[in-house]
């Protein structure tokens, strides 16, 4: 049975998984999202990859603005 909680099988494709790469990277919220949405895209519903690569430019967008205006809440 999977384990939609701990284990989702759209972030357990590969031998790394996404929360442990953000955690060992020292991500933050917006560069974690990114690679959250990028590592998932067609995985968990393949009819929305694009949808995902979105939320991670999405999330991308925001980082690099507030760099650039430095501007962080």
């Amino acid at each position: 049975m999977p384990d939609n909680i701990n284990k989702p099988e759209h972030y357990n494709f590969s031998a790394v998984e996404p929360i442990k790469a953000i955690e060992a990277w020292g991500l933050g919220f917006h560069l974690g999202n990114v690679i959250k949405y990028v590592a998932r895209a067609g995985h968990k519903d393949p009819s929305k990859r694009l949808e995902d690569l979105k939320k991670a430019r999405y999330y991308l967008d925001r980082y690099i603005k507030n760099e650039e205006n430095k501007k962080w809440i």
